[in-house]
């Protein structure tokens, strides 16, 4: 004899939530684990380097990536309106000016999507066609999910942080870090949905 059909829809409803939640727990740990534990070591060149703020680490690796000679220009996404290079370097502990003639700051982003719209606008004011993407390892899956549906077409060459303070090594037992990576997934998953579905905001 067959269970109630108000039975059998709630043991479906609950098969598919486990499912679902099974799922996202997976991924949720392919994510972690394909997180890079550091800096890439690579001699390639691009036209432009972008730094998504978020950490003064970001601004001295792009920094001393321009100083290396990879790449002709430097751009800043998503500064607080009012500061100006010299005050980025100084953050960042760089003595001199030398690099003002070759970096350039974006206002107008506050979030990542923002961010991948005001750096393609600056890439095609620059006549630009590859760019090194300079933002923390956790931040870097969907910074390029936003960048790519942004810049279509554009070389884009991941350059990873590391910071000392997200501890990927058994990330599910310090509280910061599982936090912060749970809370990354989500806003990635949303960006790929996002991504498959829309259509880029306009870069003007």
């Amino acid at each position: 004899m067959s269970g109630h059909p108000a039975s059998r829809q709630l043991r479906r409803l609950v098969l598919l939530v486990a499912l679902l939640a099974g799922t996202w727990a997976g991924g949720l740990f392919l994510f972690a684990a394909s997180l890079p534990r550091q800096a890439p070591e690579d001699d390639v060149r691009t036209d432009g380097i972008v730094v998504l703020t978020g950490g003064s680490e970001r601004l001295s690796v792009g920094f001393d990536l321009l100083r290396a000679g990879r790449a002709r220009k430097l751009f800043i996404s998503g500064v607080y309106r009012g500061v100006d290079v010299r005050e980025l370097l100084a953050i960042s502990s760089k003595s001199g000016n030398d690099l003002e003639c070759c970096v350039q700051l974006g206002y107008d982003a506050d979030d990542t999507e923002g961010n991948a719209v005001e750096t393609a606008r600056w890439m095609e004011e620059e006549g630009f066609t590859s760019l090194r993407v300079v933002t923390a390892n956790y931040h870097m899956p969907r910074s390029l999910v936003e960048f790519r549906r942004a810049l279509p077409g554009v070389t884009l060459v991941p350059h990873p942080v590391t910071p000392q303070k997200v501890r990927l090594d058994g990330w599910w037992s310090w509280p910061g870090t599982a936090e912060l990576i749970i809370g990354e997934y989500n806003k990635y998953l949303l960006a790929v949905v996002r991504a498959a579905l829309t259509a880029p905001r306009p870069a003007v």
